[in-house]
Formats: C-alpha cells, structure tokens, sequence
C-alpha cells in the first residue's frame, strides 16, 4: 500500500515573507514606471509612501493579505478623522 506524501484537505503553506526597504523601493518602481500620467504617478507614489511609512512603523512578521487589509482600515480611520 503505498502512502500519500501529502495529507488530503490541508493547504500549502507558502513561506512567509517580511519585506525591507529595497524591495519595497523595487516595487514602487515597477508600479510608478508602468503608469504613464504624471497624475497617476503622483497619486500612487504618495499612496506608496505612506503605506511604506505605516509598514515600517513598527516591526511585521510578514506581508500579507491581512497586513494589506490593517493598513486599509487604518487610512480609512484617518482619513474619517480628517473630515470632521
């Protein structure tokens, strides 16, 4: 009988992956250099650099989808606090 190497209903786990500054600094580069309106660019760029000022902010096991979405809540908090 032969044995599966892999247990049935459990995903993969893909490694986790912290991010530094270079390659945050990469990524910005590929997005800011596939738009071509100067007005896209300074829109993402100042999107960019404030996600990178919150990421660095304090320390992050790794990037991730719930990371993406903490990030998103709090722009929405701020931003909610801006307007009154």
């Amino acid at each position: 009988m032969m044995r599966d190497s892999k247990k049935k209903g459990k995903k993969t786990r893909r490694p986790k992956m912290k991010l530094g500054l270079p390659d945050l600094d990469q990524a910005k580069s590929a997005v800011l250099s596939s738009l071509r309106s100067p007005e896209s660019q300074r829109g993402y760029r100042h999107s960019i650099d404030e996600f990178v000022a919150w990421y660095c902010s304090e320390p992050r096991l790794s990037f991730n989808k719930t990371v993406a979405h903490t990030h998103l809540a709090h722009t929405h908090t701020h931003l909610g606090a801006r307007q009154e």
